[in-house]
C-alpha cells in the first residue's frame, strides 16, 4: 500500500500545486516558474528512486477497491515503460514550467496557464502509471481536456479556438473507441487489470473478437498520436503558445497513444494484422511527416510535421515485434524528447524575440543570441542522426530493427532511410537559417532570451549529447527495463555509439549525404511540393471540415427544423409519445420468458367501486375536460381547482386522512394565488390550428389510458416489497416517529425532500423573476 499511496500521492501533489498556483502567481509574480518548478522536479526524484526499485526488483502492481460493486478497481502500474514516460512528463514538465514564466512573462491569464500545464501534468502521470483499463481512459480524457485549455490559451483568437476544438474532437473521439476497445479486452479477459492483459496474448489472439478490440484501440491511439490520416490536428494545434507544443505535442500528449500501442504490445502484437496495420500506418506516417515538414516556412509547423514523422517511426517500430524494435523504439522516443522539446522551445524563443517564426524572414542570429544558437545546433544535430548524440544511436538501431523485419524489410528499411534523409533536411532548415547567413531585419529587435527561455534547450541538448557519448548512463537503468515492458520479455540491452562498420553504418552516412544534399535544394523542393501538393484539396483536414459542415446540415435538418422548432407544445408532445410508446412496449410486447401483461385481465380491477368512487373519477374527468376547453382564465383556475378538491376526496375515501388535508391546504392556496396574479396574465390566445387541436386531443388521451393501464396493471401484479418491512420496524425505534409516512419524508428521504424543496424555491424565484419583469415594463409603458 506504501508504494501505491505515494505513486497517487505525486499525482494529487502536482494537482494541488495546480489548484493553487494562480494564487502563487499572484503572490510571487516573475519568479513563479521557478518555485512551481520544484513540484515537478520533485515528482521526478520519486520516480528515479522508483526506476531503481523497479530494476532491481520488477514491476509495482497496486490496487485498491474504487467501485466495489462493480468490481473496478484504482490500480497503479509502474514498470520500466511506465518509469520512462514518467521521467519524461515530469522531467520536461519542470523546464517548461520555467520557460512558461519567461515566455508568457507578463501575461495576465499566466496564473491559469501554470494551473492548466499542471493539471495536464498530473493527466499524464496518472495516465502512464495507470494499472486499470478504467482508470487509464479516465486519465486519457483528462489529457484531452487539459489539452484543449492549453492549446486554446489566447481563447480570443478564432485561430487558437478552431485549433483547440479540432484537437479536442479528434482525441476526444479517438477516446470514445479506444473505450469501446478496452471494454471488448475487459470481456474477453475477464479482467480490467492491465497486468492481467499481459500475461494473456494468447487469449486476445485467439478470440474472434481480436480483429474488432484492435481496430478500436489501435483508432484511439493513432488519433491521439497525430497517425495518419489523423495527422491533420498536431500542426493545427501550434496555434498554441510556444510552452504548449514544447511540451504537450513534442514530449507527452501525443506519445499517450505510442505509450498505449507499447503498454499494450505484449497482448496485441504476433499477429499479421498488428504487424499490418501498426507497422503499416507507422510507415506511412513516418513519410508523410517527413515530406510535409520539408514543404513548411514556419519554425514551428516544420517542426510539427517532423514530429509527426517521429511519431511515425516510434508506431512502425512498436509493430514489428521484434526485440531489437523494441530497443529502437525506448531510444528512439527517449531522443525525440530530448531534442524535439528543446528545438520547440528554441522555435519559441526567436519567435518571442524576433516577432516572427517565417524561416525566410530570418538569419544572423547567432551573434544576436547565442545560447539559443548554440542549443538549437545541439538537438538538431540529435534530429539529423549525426554520431555523438543519441538521436545517432536511435537512427541506428531504427535501420537495424528495420533489416530485420520479418516481412517486407526492404520496404520498411526505404521508407526509414527516405524519411531520414528529409529529416536531415529539417534539421538543417531548423538549425542553420536562422542563425546562420546575413543577419536580417525582423518585426522586433533581436536580443538573447532571458534564461528561463534558454535554460531548457540547453539542459535537453546537453542530455542528447551526453547520453550518446556515454549510452550506458541509459543502457541499464532506463533503456532495458521500458523495452523489456514493450516486448514483454526480458532482453539484454547494450547501446554504443560505434561498433563497426556495418550495414546500419553505411545507410547512416548515406542519410547524412543524401540529407545535406536535399537541404542544398530545400528551396526548390519545398516550390515543388507546394505546387503538387493533392492534400490541400484531398487531404484529411479537408474531410474534416467536410464532415463538420455535413454535421450542421444533419442537425439543421433533423433537430432544428424537426424536433426543436421552438414550440413548447411540440416539445411535450415528443415526449409523451416517447414516454408512451415505451409503455406500451412493456405493457404489450411479450417479455424474455414468453409470458406478457394481460391486460384483459384488469377487467376486476373495478369490481370494488362504489357509486360514489365513479362519482367523484367523473367530477375529477369533467373539471380536467373544462380545464382545458375553458376561454376564460377565472373559470379554468376554478375548474383546476376542483381537480384538486376531487383527489382530496379520493385520498379521504381511502383511509389517507394527512393527505387530504394536505391535498387541500396545496388546493386552496394554489387556487388563491392564481386568482390574485389572474389579472396580470396576458389573456388567452389560439396558437394551435385546428388540426394540431385534434392531434394533441388524441395524443393525450392514449397517454391518460396508457398510465391507467399501467397504473392498475402495477396494482395488480403482487409486490414483495422488502421495504414495507423496514420502514415499519425502523420508524418509530430509529427515527422516533408514529407517522411512517412523515418519517419516510423527513428522516430517510430527507436529502430528497429538501431537493424537491430547493427545486420549488428556484421555480418560485423564477416565477417572481419573470412576473416582476412584466410588471416594470407595464410601468415604464
Amino acid at each position: 500500500m506504501e508504494s501505491l499511496f505515494t505513486l497517487l500521492t505525486a499525482i494529487l501533489a502536482i494537482l494541488i500545486v495546480a489548484a493553487l498556483a494562480p494564487a502563487v502567481h499572484g503572490l510571487l509574480g516573475r519568479r513563479t516558474g521557478w518555485i512551481l518548478a520544484m513540484a515537478p522536479l520533485a515528482v521526478f526524484a520519486y520516480y528515479v528512486r522508483q526506476l531503481t526499485a523497479v530494476s532491481a526488483s520488477g514491476p509495482v502492481s497496486q490496487s485498491v477497491a474504487w467501485v466495489p460493486d462493480l468490481n473496478v478497481q484504482l490500480s497503479f502500474y509502474f514498470d520500466g515503460l511506465s518509469a520512462l514516460m514518467a521521467l519524461v512528463v515530469s522531467g520536461i514538465g519542470a523546464l517548461v514550467v520555467v520557460y512558461a514564466g519567461g515566455y508568457l512573462a507578463g501575461n495576465r491569464q499566466l496564473g491559469r496557464f501554470y494551473a492548466a500545464i499542471l493539471a495536464f501534468m498530473a493527466s499524464m502521470l496518472g495516465l502512464v502509471t495507470a494499472g486499470n483499463a478504467l482508470t487509464l481512459f479516465v486519465f486519457w480524457e483528462m489529457t484531452s481536456v487539459t489539452s484543449f485549455i492549453l492549446i486554446g490559451f489566447k481563447h480570443e483568437e478564432a485561430k487558437s479556438r478552431r485549433a483547440a476544438m479540432q484537437a479536442l474532437l479528434v482525441t476526444g473521439g479517438g477516446g470514445l473507441l479506444l473505450l469501446a476497445g478496452l471494454l471488448l479486452m475487459g470481456q474477453v479477459s475477464g479482467t480490467l487489470e492491465m497486468a492481467e492483459w499481459l500475461a494473456a496474448g494468447d487469449l486476445f489472439r485467439d478470440s474472434s473478437l481480436y480483429l474488432p478490440l484492435l481496430l478500436l484501440v489501435l483508432l484511439g491511439a493513432f488519433t491521439k498520436s497525430a497517425q495518419v490520416p489523423f495527422h491533420f490536428w498536431l500542426p493545427g494545434a501550434m496555434a498554441a503558445p510556444a510552452p504548449v507544443s514544447a511540451y504537450l505535442h513534442s514530449a507527452t500528449m501525443v506519445k499517450a497513444g505510442v505509450y498505449l500501442l507499447a503498454r499494450l504490445s505484449p497482448a496485441l502484437n504476433n499477429t499479421p494484422a498488428w504487424l499490418a496495420l501498426v507497422g503499416g500506418v507507422g510507415a506511412t506516417t513516418m513519410l508523410v511527416g517527413a515530406y510535409l515538414a520539408l514543404k513548411q516556412t514556419d519554425l514551428k509547423r516544420i517542426l510539427a510535421y517532423s514530429t509527426v514523422s517521429a511519431l511515425g517511426a516510434m508506431v512502425m517500430l512498436i509493430g514489428l515485434s521484434l526485440s531489437i524494435a523494441a530497443k529502437a523504439a525506448v531510444v528512439f522516443l527517449l531522443a525525440h524528447a530530448l531534442y524535439k522539446g528543446a528545438l520547440f522551445m528554441a522555435a519559441g524563443a526567436v519567435d518571442h524575440e524576433t516577432g516572427t517564426r517565417d524561416i525566410t524572414q530570418l538569419g544572423g542570429l547567432r551573434r544576436l543570441m547565442p545560447y539559443t544558437a548554440v542549443a538549437t545546433a545541439v538537438a538538431a544535430l540529435s534530429l539529423a542522426g549525426v554520431p555523438a548524440l543519441v538521436g545517432f544511436i536511435g537512427k541506428e538501431l531504427l535501420y537495424e530493427a528495420t533489416l530485420e523485419a520479418s516481412t517486407a524489410a526492404v520496404l520498411f528499411t526505404i521508407v526509414a532511410v527516405v524519411s531520414n534523409v528529409l529529416l536531415v533536411a529539417v534539421a538543417g532548415v531548423v538549425a542553420v537559417r536562422p542563425f546562420f547567413g546575413a543577419t536580417r531585419a525582423t518585426p522586433k529587435d533581436a536580443h538573447e532570451a532571458p534564461p528561463a527561455m534558454w535554460l531548457g534547450p540547453a539542459v535537453l541538448g546537453g542530455l542528447g549529447l551526453l547520453f550518446g557519448v556515454a549510452p550506458n548512463l541509459v543502457e541499464g537503468t532506463l533503456v532495458a527495463p521500458a523495452a523489456t515492458a514493450l516486448l514483454g520479455e526480458s532482453f539484454k540491452v547494450d547501446l554504443y555509439l560505434f561498433k563497426e562498420v556495418n550495414l546500419m553504418l553505411v545507410l547512416s552516412a548515406l542519410t547524412l549525404a543524401l540529407g545535406a544534399a536535399a537541404y542544398v535544394l530545400a528551396d526548390r523542393l519545398r516550390s515543388s511540393a507546394q505546387r503538387v501538393d493533392p492534400s490541400q484539396r484531398l487531404g484529411p483536414a479537408q474531410w474534416y471540415q467536410a464532415g463538420l459542415r455535413g454535421l450542421d446540415r444533419l442537425a439543421t435538418v433533423t433537430t432544428t427544423h424537426l424536433l426543436q422548432p421552438g414550440r413548447l407544445d411540440f416539445y411535450v408532445l415528443v415526449i409523451v409519445v416517447v414516454s408512451v410508446s415505451g409503455i406500451a412496449a412493456a405493457l404489450f410486447l411479450p417479455l424474455a420468458d414468453g409470458s406478457a401483461v394481460q391486460i384483459l385481465a384488469l377487467r376486476h380491477a373495478f369490481d370494488d367501486f362504489q357509486l360514489v368512487d365513479w362519482l367523484t373519477a367523473l367530477i375529477i374527468m369533467g373539471a380536467a375536460l373544462a380545464t382545458t376547453l375553458s376561454r376564460s382564465r377565472l373559470m379554468a383556475v376554478v375548474s383546476l381547482g376542483v381537480v384538486g378538491f376531487g383527489v382530496t376526496v379520493i385520498y379521504a375515501l381511502y383511509s389517507a386522512p394527512d393527505l387530504a388535508m394536505t391535498q387541500i391546504a396545496i388546493e386552496t392556496l394554489t387556487v388563491i394565488l392564481f386568482v390574485l396574479v389572474i389579472y396580470r396574465l396576458p389573456a388567452f390566445g389560439r396558437y394551435s390550428s385546428r388540426r394540431e387541436v385534434v392531434r394533441d386531443a388524441v395524443a393525450a388521451t392514449i397517454a391518460g389510458g396508457m398510465m391507467t393501464l399501467l397504473t392498475l396493471a402495477v396494482l395488480a401484479t403482487p409486490l414483495e416489497s422488502r421495504l414495507r418491512q423496514f420502514f415499519e420496524s425502523n420508524s418509530l425505534e430509529k427515527a422516533k416517529g408514529a407517522n411512517i409516512v412523515n418519517v419516510i419524508l423527513v428522516d430517510f428521504r430527507g436529502l430528497d425532500t429538501l431537493g424537491e424543496i430547493t427545486v420549488l424555491a428556484v421555480a418560485a424565484l423564477g416565477v417572481y423573476s419573470l412576473l416582476k419583469l412584466y410588471i416594470d415594463q407595464e410601468e415604464d409603458d
